[in-house]
């Protein structure tokens, strides 16, 4: 290889293997360990982007509107655990109580979509005898057939949408309280990428000093974030679920089924599932993945 190449590559090749040591001195210094927050950390994983050495650090317009988007997921004076640190070519992710809600696998839309209920068999019959037909009472005697044919798919198509609503605000609900409960993340980003001089844990700490108490002591005294009154914890098998929980996230919550079901009402498939729980049990019925009510009874 010509000398001229050599060096570049060189140069590179150390650059990345002094950026993984770094990084791996980064996560044995921080993650597992509680932090304090001085602010308040919105409920997504976008997080709160700090840009460390530049006039303003953080775009405070930007944090706002994220905290309004998203809702507060770890409170100002609250403590929080650092789960991750990941260093990319031009940020280094901070992560915390779980790095916040909306990454990949992430359920964020509460859209619940059911397409509108279809002509019938004998609607689309009598719109062609209609056009054919010439006795002028046959014709209006059809004509008001087929008026009550087309209010009755109207009336479905309306007691669907409201079906469909209240399922939304369910999901739209349970997408909130998620991210309430999802953590978030600091992003330390660097305009012309992540300068060896940041990588250290002092520089870490020296950009996030106006954000974050390190003081172990004072952390050590303050309630683990994962078991602290102001955060639910994770819910154990014999919780109860939440209307606006998707199919897959029930299952987890309260186990196999023992029996599964489902039926239409108008458009919209229902699913009705039955779990086994300590004394009794749990039906839960399901609109488009989404669930909308729930019984417990006793055995």
């Amino acid at each position: 290889m010509h000398p001229a190449r050599v060096l570049p590559l060189a140069v590179c090749l150390l650059a990345s293997t002094l950026h993984a040591q770094s990084e791996a001195a980064l996560k044995e210094r921080f993650e597992g360990r509680p932090i304090t927050l001085k602010l308040a950390m919105p409920g997504t994983e976008d997080g709160v982007d700090v840009y460390p050495g530049t006039e303003k650090p953080l775009d405070y317009p930007r944090y706002a509107s994220r905290l309004k988007n998203f809702g507060t997921a770890i409170k100002s004076g609250q403590s929080a655990l650092v789960t991750k640190l990941k260093v990319k070519s031009n940020l280094i992710e901070f992560q915390l109580d779980g790095g916040g809600y909306g990454t990949m696998g992430d359920e964020t839309s509460s859209n619940v979509n059911v397409s509108s209920a279809p002509k019938t068999k004998r609607e689309q019959n009598l719109e062609g005898e209609l056009r054919r037909e010439t006795d002028p009472a046959r014709k209006r005697a059809m004509k008001e057939e087929l008026d009550e044919l087309r209010k009755e798919r109207e009336r479905e198509d309306a007691r669907n949408r409201a079906t469909v609503a209240e399922a939304q605000e369910h999901k739209k609900e349970n997408i909130r309280q998620r991210r309430i409960e999802g953590g978030s993340r600091f992003n330390l980003r660097y305009r012309d990428g992540v300068p060896q001089s940041a990588l250290t844990r002092e520089a870490v700490m020296k950009a996030l000093a106006e954000y974050v108490d390190f003081e172990e002591t004072k952390v050590a005294s303050s309630p683990s974030p994962l078991n602290s009154p102001e955060k639910e914890p994770a819910a154990p098998a014999s919780r109860l679920p939440r209307k606006g929980m998707l199919l897959e996230e029930a299952d987890a919550l309260l186990g196999t089924p023992k029996s599964t079901s489902q039926r239409a009402e108008g458009k919209l498939k229902v699913v009705t599932r039955s779990y086994a729980m300590d004394g009794g049990r749990v039906t839960a019925e399901f609109v488009e993945g989404v669930l909308i009510r729930y019984t417990v009874t006793s055995d």
